[in-house]
């Protein structure tokens, strides 16, 4: 590619010279990288794994230093700790020509193979050369030029199948304007302050070279390079596992390690050095400590305040380590080596404005309480008091109490409603973005109506008296049912599902931008779809009185409601009503009416009471748990119909279940939910002994039991406190792969195999079930994708994760908007009852508003109480001459 400048110049004489000067781009430069697969490397410089070891940075990354860090900042880049650097040809000229020492000890370190210092020229690269702008200083485009060429570099290595997602392009300078610029595109920037003495002198942390230390004095223990932790996990000595830090107290976390099967454990983590800067959600590497320093979880609710040191309180450490003392209480407990991978993301949250005038440096404060407070700098401090903003982590210093990081971008004023659901989506991590041009372009052209070729192939079920029943406002309505007398003396009873995998076909846009989204998420007030509207609440929603492509699950059962048959078809309907729960529940009580359509609710009616009465005696959880929400429920949905149609869909679950499994045992997407360890029992067996109860947890029904009988006189909401705790202690339900597992029971219902093939509108497994299921009674094609055990089995992490995020989403929505119910109501006095006792809060529900929160003891206006706290009952008492506080108001912190 040819770029050519042509002007004229004066000649001594007077005349006039045509001048035209050519400037050659290429796209066949490549980028160096051992890690690239995109270009025809002639030779590769930057290494794929050193990068990794310098441990620069705490995550995998290339050095890209600017012109004024080359000439000012020489010695540092000399050092043989610093590796892995690419130098612009824009650099290396504007090296040269302002210092030749300088210039002749750059070229020194590019000859130096040991180094890995890679020569890019970006000059002559179509994508990253660019033209000077009238007005700009040559400085200011030579600056540009640098700017554009980290992009390109980020972009391009990111945008490589094989490389680690985790490689960044660090731009290094000291140049503000330029810094500011470069975070404005979203570029990764740290400033290079020089050390004293050189770099050799100092232990190989990212911060000590890239970013200003805001402390001389060590506060954590260094981190472990990845080829010992690699040789320590092998050996033995290191395990590898997630770590989730604790929401009540910031100086404890845990670490889940995967073992083999069953086999997994978590290690507690206590104590800030201890911690060794994870974060929430990192891979990290822990050392079990000796069993007589091991200690059992902190029965203090402990937040960090922003103390003004780089240090924890003394007062802080004397509280962690005053907890429970009890051999039986211990756990295993160890602590962070090494992170094996930084599971970092841009954070939503608040500045806390510093108190020092002029101050640059402030602390922000993340919405998840789990998330350390990232210090920043910002001169736009002023502005952003009292907005949402969103900050990056850039590394956590050794030196410093907290990660550092840089702000990305404002969201919006705090309070404001479209600000706070922006937060609460970007923290959930749920995709909500308009559904792309790409993806709207595989929707159905409109009219839309069934086709001969449709009606060909499936069965044509319009004469069936169909109905669905559902909330009120439901537009995506994906279940339907149908019940009939049969000639026999049986009943044939029909779930009919929408055939939304007839819409969405394997592999294109729409299907990957479902499979991605995973789920709708419900929030209060607003609903974000998985699929697009024109299908969710149109062509895909079983509406009254319209055709309707359907998947249908169709039994013959009889009096006993025992299955006599059981058959599959893709089918044509077209529903007679859509009811909500009460207009149905109206039609059963009312003996008036007997019409095809409240006969057909009837019949269904009675077979789902001896379904769930069956189910129950099984040892079901799930009715005996959650009857304390089904209680609330009824206030909005009477609960027999309810119940019907929850019957009927677990029925249909547990059918195509086992149909699948029978069909593709490797590769059948199936939902478990495993049995809960006994320790997780601890809670609820702590709150029976306090009323002289047992609850045996040796299994489900044995629960069920154990919770149906724990009723005390003159304290009635005693039971349901206790299926509350009973719920906390359940493991979470997830999707999973046949050929990836051995064990498919469903605790929760007493199933010994189930799935989900009744919501595929807002469930993108359902989509997966149904082209399973097509498949295995031949009504649709296979392809190789349904057939991979392990790509089915990573789409599985996907939905789990998915599914977990909404929910917390939703809880969180729900959250905010109670807040903003009381918010203009002031102090209203309510019934609550204590949850957990802590050793200087409780935990209060208040069950009238579903309302939970802590209250603390302490007053900051008076001395509070002396309390002993004692481990064995959870509880607390007023030491003797004390005198009992007055308690007059409680605030709930949540």
């Amino acid at each position: 590619m040819l770029k050519s400048k042509t002007f004229v110049k004066k000649t001594r004489s007077g005349g006039i010279m045509k001048i035209v000067r050519e400037h050659y781009l290429r796209d066949d430069i490549w980028c160096g990288s051992e890690v690239c697969t995109e270009c025809k490397q002639e030779e590769t410089v930057l290494q794929k794994d050193a990068c990794i070891e310098s441990n620069l940075c705490s995550f995998p990354h290339y050095l890209l230093p600017d012109t004024n860090i080359v000439l000012s900042q020489i010695d540092i880049l000399e050092d043989p700790l610093i590796k892995n650097v690419i130098i612009l040809q824009t650099v290396l000229q504007e090296v040269r020509h302002r210092s030749a020492p300088i210039y002749k000890r750059l070229k020194d370190i590019l000859h130096d193979k040991e180094k890995h210092f890679y020569t890019f020229t970006n000059e002559h690269h179509r994508e990253t050369y660019i033209e000077r702008e009238q007005g700009e200083s040559a400085n200011d485009r030579n600056d540009r030029a640098i700017r554009i060429s980290t992009k390109w570099y980020s972009d391009h290595l990111n945008n490589t199948p094989t490389t680690d997602k985790r490689l960044k392009v660090v731009l290094l300078t000291n140049d503000r304007g330029n810094k500011e610029k470069a975070e404005e595109s979203g570029l990764l920037t740290y400033r290079c302050k020089k050390l004293q003495p050189s770099v050799t002198s100092v232990p190989q942390d990212e911060t000590a070279v890239l970013n200003e230390i805001t402390s001389s004095k060590v506060l954590f223990p260094e981190h472990l390079p990845l080829s010992r932790i690699q040789s320590g996990i092998k050996s033995g000595t290191f395990q590898q596992g997630t770590f989730r830090a604790s929401r009540d107290n910031y100086l404890e976390a845990t670490v889940f390690v995967h073992g083999e099967g069953d086999d997994s454990t978590e290690v507690l983590i206590q104590g800030l050095q201890n911690l060794n800067r994870a974060v929430h959600q990192d891979l990290v590497a822990v050392e079990i400590l000796p069993l007589n320093q091991w200690v059992a979880p902190s029965s203090v609710v402990l937040q960090d305040e922003g103390p003004k040191e780089d240090d924890v309180t003394e007062e802080e450490e004397a509280e962690l380590k005053s907890g429970p003392s009890g051999a039986a209480s211990r756990k295993p407990t160890g602590r962070v080596v090494g992170i094996i991978k930084r599971n970092w993301r841009p954070f939503c949250g608040m500045l806390f404005l510093s108190q020092i005038k002029e101050a640059t440096r402030h602390l922000f404060t993340p919405a998840d309480r789990r998330i350390p407070r990232i210090r920043i700098e910002t001169r736009q401090a002023a502005t952003l008091a009292g907005q949402r903003i969103m900050v990056a982590v850039d590394g956590w210093p050794k030196h410093s109490r907290y990660p550092n990081g840089h702000f990305v971008r404002s969201l919006g004023s705090a309070g404001d409603k479209e600000t706070e659901t922006e937060v609460l989506l970007l923290e959930h991590d749920v995709p909500h973005q308009d559904f792309s041009q790409a993806v709207l372009s595989f929707l159905p052209k409109m009219p839309w109506n069934i086709t001969e070729e449709d009606m060909a192939v499936r069965e044509d079920l319009r004469n069936l008296t169909v109905c669905s029943v559902d909330p009120p406002g439901c537009t995506d309505i994906d279940d339907a049912l149908h019940c009939r007398d049969l000639p026999n003396g049986n009943q044939e009873v029909g779930v009919h599902i929408a055939d939304v995998s007839h819409f969405i076909r394997p592999g294109n846009a729409m299907d990957l931008e479902a499979a991605n989204r995973g789920t709708t998420v419900y929030l209060t007030g607003r609903r974000i779809d998985m699929v697009p509207e024109l299908l969710s609440s149109n062509l895909c929603s079983l509406r009254s009185s319209v055709e309707r492509l359907a998947f249908s699950c169709i039994w013959e059962i009889n009096d006993k409601a025992e299955i006599v048959k059981t058959r599959f078809t893709k089918s044509v309907i077209n529903s007679k009503a859509s009811l909500t729960y009460a207009e149905a529940q109206m039609r059963i009580d009312d003996a008036n009416m007997n019409d095809d359509t409240t006969k057909s609710l009837r019949g269904l009616n009675r077979l789902a009471k001896i379904l769930k009465k069956r189910r129950i005696e099984k040892g079901d959880l799930m009715f005996t748990l959650y009857r304390w929400v089904q209680i609330q429920i009824t206030l909005l949905f009477p609960r027999e119909t309810n119940s019907m149609v929850e019957e009927f869909m677990l029925l249909a679950n547990i059918s195509v279940a086992q149909k699948i499994y029978d069909e593709f045992s490797e590769c059948a997407l199936l939902r478990k939910h495993p049995a809960p360890p006994p320790s997780n029992y601890d809670i609820l067996n702590k709150a029976a002994k306090s009323k002289d109860m047992v609850i045996h947890t040796d299994s489900a029904k044995a629960l069920a039991d154990s919770l149906d009988a724990a009723q005390v006189d003159g304290f009635p909401y005693f039971n349901t406190l206790l299926r509350i705790l009973a719920t906390r202690c359940m493991m979470q339900a997830v999707y999973f792969c046949s050929g990836m597992d051995s064990d498919f029971h469903h605790y929760g219902l007493a199933s010994p195999i189930y799935t989900h093939f009744t919501s595929p509108i807002r469930r993108y497994s359902d989509i997966i079930v149904h082209r399973l299921l097509a498949v295995a009674i031949g009504a649709d094609s296979t392809y190789p994708d349904l057939m991979d055990k392990h790509k089915q089995s990573a789409l599985c992490n996907n939905l789990n994760y998915r599914h977990k995020m909404a929910q917390y989403a939703q809880r969180a929505s729900v959250a905010y908007h109670t807040q903003l119910f009381f918010k203009s109501r002031g102090i209203l006095n309510e019934e609550g009852f204590i949850l957990f006792v802590r050793k200087n809060a409780i935990i209060v529900l208040i069950p009238k508003f579903g309302l939970e929160g802590t209250v603390f003891f302490e007053n900051k206006d008076k001395p509070s109480p002396k309390l002993i706290f004692n481990e064995e009952i959870s509880g607390v008492s007023v030491a003797p001459s004390e005198p009992e506080p007055e308690v007059k108001r409680a605030k709930l912190d949540r």
